[in-house]
């Protein structure tokens, strides 16, 4: 299974409404994640750094076009831009890739 990191900041001020709006998760943006194949997504921050991580059961490609295919990941993404900093991939539209430079089986 393909493995997906990513990094983004929050807003100085915006963890706690941050936080809210993760904690009341649109159904259809959990439907679209789990039609792209996204399983075991977890996000942290330290301070106002992110870092999220996801497992990809179809591929990290086709769960980056799927989530830069639909309306629902758009609208989510234009609803969190007044509390977070994300840099997009300008090909996938996603969260750039973070490079992996160890893991332990």
């Amino acid at each position: 299974m393909e493995k997906y990191a990513w990094k983004a900041t929050i807003k100085d001020g915006c963890l706690e409404e941050y936080k809210k709006r993760h904690n009341e998760i649109w159904p259809e943006l959990v439907k679209i994640l789990k039609e792209a194949g996204i399983c075991n997504y977890t996000i942290w921050n330290v301070d106002n750094e992110l870092f999220g991580y996801y497992e990809c059961e179809k591929g990290t490609k086709f769960a980056t076009e799927t989530q830069a295919n639909s309306k629902i990941v758009d609208k989510w993404n234009e609803f969190m831009k007044d509390v977070m900093v994300m840099e997009t991939d300008p090909i996938t539209g996603a969260q750039p890739l973070l490079t992996k430079v160890f893991e332990l089986d």
